[in-house]
């Protein structure tokens, strides 16, 4: 039978209980959450009503929710028996809560969605039908047709997220009219192809998904279906400052065909800041409060290196964030491993500039070396 059949088939409906039990789903929405208790079954509610007469599992992706969403997502599975919660420690970030659970999916077709209820799960039905009559991928968009933007943006966010979707266009190669959807729908043999690929930091796994198909020589036949984006129903938004940053992280390494990862590339900006504290530092030590250069550079470095691993512990490895006793042991294994870089650093740009004689490239390449080994060191022995 044609699955596009089988909402025609009232023996099919989604609130009929012996179908339930045994009949497999075809479709798998994915809902990453954290701290969406209180949406979550109204959520489940509105995709019965919209996909009566389709089989489908909802999968919650629980970043380990202080508000007990996991607790309460397993009390709901107890009562449906499509609902699922996979729940997650010392891991957080949207894009890998998506690829964890699209690849938990079993189903020929997966939709991943927000769990705040700003995505209209009334075009899910469409965007199935989409897929099955051979488009690769359906996106919910919110710039295409009669779709708009409606009370979910506010005008900052609006021109942002519009700045977001052309910066996207440069690297996606492909008409997009929102790239930056967190709404879409994918065959899962599509997704299987691509996963080994997709980058794990960050908020954007449609962006990825695109790039990477493209860059393994498959242009993907894209169906985009209008809607209006909602309020939030309830909670917070995770929209931040730290967002916009790991996507232009994501980008830049999209620009660069992937040779170097996203999260290389925010540990360098990181390291760039880093740069500008100590120079500040330097500067207020030896000219407001008159110290000498090495009581300066000294307090200079050790604010600097502070500074460092603070905001990597932030913004590039948010999903394995360091607290309590871990941070300050983390602290200080930061500073270790950044001083070998240092002398690693003065090593390599000394070597060169013997031989060439040259201070800007010498400089430049124990910087680039210093950088790398940080960044290598720090991955695996600081954020594990």
């Amino acid at each position: 039978m044609e699955y596009s059949m089988l909402s025609n088939d009232p023996k099919f409906a989604a609130n009929d209980a012996p179908y339930q039990e045994w009949l497999a789903p075809v479709l798998s929405i994915v809902v990453p959450s954290f701290n969406e208790r209180d949406n979550i079954e109204l959520l489940y509610n509105k995709l019965s009503l919209a996909l009566r007469g389709t089989p489908f599992e909802m999968i919650v992706v629980d970043d380990n929710s202080p508000d007990g969403t996991a607790e309460f997502t397993k009390e709901l599975a107890g009562k449906h028996s499509n609902i699922r919660c996979l729940r997650r420690f010392g891991r957080r970030g949207l894009s890998s809560a998506c690829v964890e659970g699209i690849a938990s999916a079993s189903t020929p077709y997966v939709a991943v969605m927000d769990a705040d209820h700003q995505h209209d799960e009334r075009i899910i039905p469409q965007m199935l039908q989409e897929i099955i009559g051979g488009a690769d991928l359906a996106i919910g968009s919110r710039y295409v047709a009669a779709g708009s933007a409606g009370d979910g943006f506010s005008g900052a966010r609006l021109k942002g997220s519009q700045l977001a979707t052309h910066l996207s266009s440069m690297v996606t190669g492909q008409a997009i009219s929102d790239p930056m959807s967190g709404f879409f729908m994918v065959r899962r043999d599509l997704f299987d192809a691509v996963a080994p690929k997709l980058s794990k930091e960050g908020f954007k796994i449609l962006l990825d998904m695109v790039v990477v198909s493209r860059r393994q020589g498959r242009e993907l036949e894209i169906a985009e279906v209008p809607y209006t984006f909602r309020s939030r129903h309830s909670g917070e938004s995770k929209m931040s400052s730290l967002v916009v940053v790991q996507f232009l992280g994501l980008w830049f390494s999209q620009l660069t065909g992937g040779l170097l990862p996203t999260s290389f590339l925010l540990f360098a900006m990181v390291g760039a800041s880093g740069v500008v504290v100590h120079m500040t530092v330097l500067a207020i030590f030896t000219a407001f409060l008159a110290e000498g250069f090495v009581i300066s550079q000294v307090a200079a470095t050790l604010v600097a290196m502070t500074w460092n691993f603070l905001l990597n512990n932030t913004l590039t490895y948010s999903d394995k964030k360091l607290k309590g006793r871990k941070l300050w042991i983390g602290l200080a294994g930061f500073c270790a491993i950044c001083s070998l870089g240092g002398i690693a650093n003065i090593s390599v740009a000394t070597a060169i500039y013997e031989f060439r004689q040259q201070a800007s490239i010498a400089g430049l390449a124990g910087a680039l070396m210093s950088s790398v080994f940080n960044y290598a060191v720090t991955r695996v022995f600081t954020w594990r």
